[in-house]
């Protein structure tokens, strides 16, 4: 870019560039765009090529986990802003010419995003589409914990390949989330009431109505469970490719954090069986902020301790985690690191 900012491309799909690009647009054109609850990955340009798909031009982004959630308050946020995304683009319609806030913020448009993986998924490149709201969808934005970048391919590594890439912590920096992978959304017209379609399946194959696929169902409940799945798999139950008798006794007995219990049981509606049992991601947004509102800056503040850490480890995790924290008092750094 003439601007030195470095950018990621994305070759569109014959069979889902169209979806795709106009999604992008409409999500990156005015008014959605200057909408803050809009946590789509902006569109920066489109290279047409002659006799081939058009390559999206984005910003480059990383893995929402990318390095790993330090506090309860960093994770708060995250959650928060996806839920915004979520709301956003709550029941999109497909028109022809057209990560909780970020989800109710497309439901709100009528867009279902429809994929999204889960962060034990290769790392990939792509836009949102919340039919496919996963961990693989969900991206940050690294320009300011990141501000000497990294390696596209090697994200630990510097640009040069010479050394660790040295980054600074959300607490810190307060990044931004995006949803990106846009292919197998939809944008719906809800006059005509419910949509129902035939199931899309993305990364996420768990959602129970996606068991018979001949049989349509409403891709926004399918959202609510996706978003539910990404925290209970990635944060609260162990992952496991053991047989499932056995995985269904490890799920109950094991957490991969501590400290998940204000979570269960808002995650325990959303990834119901029955998807008209579950909350709108209006609902969502709203138990979640009383959720938020009820938790101290002590456990905001607190560090995010995997269950399988060795007492070493812990002690040493600890010490520099509360080392750090006293810095961030020092220079009045928020416990809930919201952007700004």
């Amino acid at each position: 870019m003439s601007d030195g900012k470095y950018v990621m491309l994305k070759k569109l799909p014959e069979d889902e560039g169209p979806y795709e690009l106009q999604l992008n647009r409409l999500f990156s054109t005015e008014p959605l765009a200057s909408n803050p609850r809009n946590h789509c990955a902006p569109l920066l340009d489109v290279i047409q090529l002659p006799n081939d798909p058009p390559i999206m031009v984005h910003s480059q982004l990383r893995l929402y986990n990318s390095p790993p959630f330090h506090t309860y308050g960093e994770f708060i946020v995250f959650f928060g802003q996806l839920c915004e995304v979520r709301h956003l683009f709550s029941p999109l319609v497909l028109l022809p010419n057209s990560i909780v806030q970020g989800i109710q913020f497309m439901h709100e448009n009528h867009v279902a995003h429809r994929y999204v993986l889960l962060s034990t998924m290769q790392p990939k490149f792509v836009i949102l589409y919340f039919r496919d709201c996963t961990s693989q969808n969900i991206m940050l934005d690294p320009s300011r914990m990141y501000p000497k970048s990294f390696h596209p391919m090697v994200i630990g590594r510097t640009r040069d390949f010479r050394g660790r890439a040295k980054g600074r912590t959300r607490t810190w920096c307060r990044p931004r989330y995006f949803l990106i992978d846009l292919g197998l959304s939809r944008q719906y017209d809800l006059a005509n009431g419910p949509p129902l379609e035939i199931p899309l399946r993305g990364g996420d194959k768990s959602a129970p109505e996606h068991r018979a696929m001949e049989t349509p169902c409403n891709p926004f409940p399918t959202d609510v469970y996706y978003l539910g799945n990404l925290v209970r798999e990635d944060y609260i139950q162990v992952r496991t490719f053991i047989r499932s008798r056995i995985k269904a006794v490890l799920s109950h007995m094991h957490q991969k954090y501590y400290g998940f219990e204000f979570m269960k049981p808002l995650v325990a509606d959303m990834v119901q069986e029955d998807s008209e049992k579950r909350p709108t991601m209006e609902e969502v947004v709203s138990r979640f902020s009383e959720i938020k509102s009820q938790l101290s800056t002590w456990k905001l503040r607190s560090r995010m301790a995997r269950n399988n850490e060795i007492w070493p480890v812990t002690a040493w995790r600890t010490v520099s985690h509360w080392y750090r924290t006293v810095g961030y008092v020092i220079t009045c750094k928020p416990a809930l690191p919201e952007p700004k």
